[in-house]
């Protein structure tokens, strides 16, 4: 698969301390001699990878190495000089020489080219592609590109609808060796049709930023106006189609080394462990990229401040539950609990992630199999009927639908764990970047942003209401926000909202307001920066943190606004 690679009224001072939480009891080759070339342009001279997984004079190598750079670089990284560039030279070689005339393949022979080694074809319509070259460079790994394998793209394209633009079919063009007999009949309905259309409804207020899959935030402007997210405005981070599952059928496994292994319905998690409720925010890893990609492109959705959201979440203890199984509170050496959700993607691998053993077993880390949110059984959305909430912790392992715990010497196989959700310097790009050097992001930096006013808008002279939220990662309470209207020059210390979190427990977000006077015909440089119990603070500008998926965005917040007269 070609792949381009998500209340209560609001308090107010003084903060007084409260729990966190609450406990109740249990109620063959391609043969280019055969074939007629087809038209190639002239390669971009773009830097070649350092290195690649086949070795050299293999097949999978062999063939068009200008084009497969340069295709990996154009999806990758989106450059679109180059791009265009690339269409006046297409136009250019258009014009001078006559279109190719392909052999034609059955869909029987296309079959037969489905590893490295026999070169892997496949079909979009009636097209035949050889992209052999571009197995190694695919950013989602190889994998995904050999799952269609001598076959048609359409049902993984189906998965993931970003390839339906005009550019990628342009580009594969490059890679066009045949087309399929007038007799070869297109896919079947059954294997192109939209594996997004039992998706559940969504909140005609959300901000989109994908529709399959769904992907979205709330209004930054609502954000701050209640402490806990209402359920229909949390954001959404989904990876792949959300599951259809039956809540009468459902288990949950719990397994690890020694063959412990421990199956639970629904109503047994209910019935056999205390309920525990935790307040806590999520946020996802890529909150704020879009403003990492005014610096330089990067690669992902395009989330402005609001994948970030908060909730009263209810469920039992993962601790109780690795107890209940046979493990033990601590264990000798590295080991980690992984994760794995009933979303699957065409071939059937599932989302997966996983944290440190010792997280998943601490009596303080607060970390849930949840059932509930808000007093509510759990959205669709957001991992019906049981998701894992690991406070603290980037949302990215908080894994929803949950089939299976695994304790394991080794992280999450998973690709979201050891090919994503990592950060880099800005120095690395998509040529260099080794996933392996890199830890997976566990708990998150400091952050704030302003959500009122708006960037752009105009605000009376007078008293000026600022707001915005503040968050710090595992647990470290959030002791101040201080707040600039002239770009950082000046500071005020603006007042944080709601109760006090227990040391050490602070998962959930803090809102902050600052009351100041401006005047009229003024342009204002709003800017937010929080500091942490650890007296972490936010970084002042995005480029020196920037990285090629655009993740952990965390430069002080900039909003400018004028003052009307």
């Amino acid at each position: 698969m070609l792949l381009l690679r998500a209340e209560p009224p609001r308090r107010g001072s003084p903060r007084t301390p409260v729990l966190p939480t609450t406990t109740t009891p249990p109620p063959p080759p391609r043969g280019r001699s055969q074939l007629r070339s087809p038209r190639r342009l002239p390669p971009l001279p773009l830097p070649r990878r350092g290195c690649s997984r086949f070795p050299p004079g293999s097949p999978a190598t062999g063939g068009r190495r200008g084009a497969a750079p340069v295709l990996a670089a154009l999806l990758g990284l989106g450059a679109v000089l180059a791009y265009g560039e690339r269409r006046r030279r297409g136009a250019q070689a258009a014009q001078a020489t006559p279109a190719p005339r392909y052999p034609l393949y059955t869909r029987e022979e296309v079959g037969r080219h489905r590893s490295p080694q026999d070169r892997v074809w496949v079909t979009h319509g009636t097209e035949v592609f050889d992209v052999t070259d571009f197995v190694e460079l695919h950013p989602g790994g190889a994998d995904k590109v050999l799952l269609a394998a001598g076959g048609a793209l359409e049902p993984f394209w189906a998965l993931y609808a970003v390839h339906n633009q005009p550019h990628v079919l342009e580009l594969l063009q490059e890679y066009k060796v045949g087309e399929l007999g007038p007799e070869e009949a297109p896919p079947t309905p059954t294997a192109t049709q939209d594996p997004f259309a039992g998706d559940p409804a969504r909140h005609p207020g959300l901000r989109v930023n994908s529709q399959k899959p769904f992907n979205a935030e709330p209004p930054a402007e609502l954000l701050a106006e209640r402490f806990l997210t209402p359920n229909e405005l949390f954001f959404t981070r989904n990876h792949l189609p959300v599951p259809a599952v039956d809540p009468g059928s459902y288990r949950l496994r719990v397994e690890g080394p020694g063959g412990r292994a421990l199956s639970l319905s629904l109503a047994e998690l209910r019935s056999r462990f205390p309920k525990h409720e935790v307040t806590a925010t999520l946020q996802c890893a890529g909150n704020r990229r879009s403003e990492m990609s005014h610096v330089r492109p990067v690669k992902g959705l395009a989330w402005d401040i609001g994948a970030i959201s908060t909730a009263r979440w209810g469920g039992v203890r993962l601790r109780d539950v690795l107890l209940q199984a046979g493990f033990e509170e601590e264990r000798e050496g590295e080991w980690h609990v992984c994760f794995e959700g009933l979303d699957t993607d065409v071939g059937g691998a599932p989302y997966g992630a996983s944290i440190p053993y010792g997280r998943a077993v601490s009596p303080a880390a607060d970390v849930l199999l949840a059932y509930e949110m808000n007093g509510q059984e759990l959205p669709r959305d957001h991992g019906f009927p049981l998701r894992v909430v690991v406070p603290g912790v980037v949302g990215a392992r908080s894994v929803k639908w949950l089939r299976r715990v695994a304790v394991s010497p080794a992280e999450s196989p998973s690709h979201w764990q050891q090919n994503d959700y990592k950060g880099f310097s800005p120095c690395v790009d998509w040529d260099t970047v080794d996933y392996s050097t890199a830890p997976a992001i566990q708990e998150l930096p400091v952050q704030s942003a302003i959500t009122h006013p708006r960037p752009g808008t105009a605000v009376p002279a007078g008293e000026l209401t600022v707001k915005g939220y503040a968050w710090s990662g595992g647990g470290r309470e959030v002791v101040r926000v201080d707040v600039s209207l002239d770009g950082g020059r000046t500071w005020r210390v603006a007042r944080l909202l709601g109760e006090r979190p227990v040391p050490g427990r602070a998962w959930a977000w803090a809102l902050w307001e600052l009351q100041a006077p401006v005047a009229a015909g003024a342009e204002l440089e709003i800017v937010c920066k929080a500091v942490d119990g650890s007296y972490n603070v936010q970084p002042d500008t995005v480029a020196p943190i920037w990285n090629l998926r655009g993740v952990l965005s965390n430069a002080w917040h900039r909003v400018h606004v004028t003052v009307g007269r």
